[in-house]
């Protein structure tokens, strides 16, 4: 077995679909994103899942909403951080 072809983490779904959604992929480039991505992921607590389709069905619907705030909180924060780091090079 394989962790990491059979398990992972929720929160990096929830985390690269708000990427896209921002746009993020066009603005900056894969040094910044793989940054901000590890940045944000542990700013987050994991929440491991072998399928997404556990997750669409057993999963509350405030419980999702609440994880998609945690994740664009921690977009935020980490964007601010790293664009601090960037304006002080």
């Amino acid at each position: 077995m394989k962790l990491d072809d059979d398990i992972h983490n929720y929160y990096e779904k929830l985390l690269l679909d708000h990427l896209v959604e921002l746009r993020l992929d066009d603005e900056y480039d894969t040094e910044y994103l793989a940054d901000l991505c590890c940045i944000v992921l542990n700013q987050l607590p994991p929440k491991y899942i072998r399928y997404e389709v556990d997750m669409a069905f057993y999963l509350p619907q405030t419980e999702r909403f609440e994880m998609v705030m945690k994740v664009r909180e921690a977009v935020t924060k980490a964007k601010a951080f790293l664009d601090t780091q960037r304006d002080k090079s």
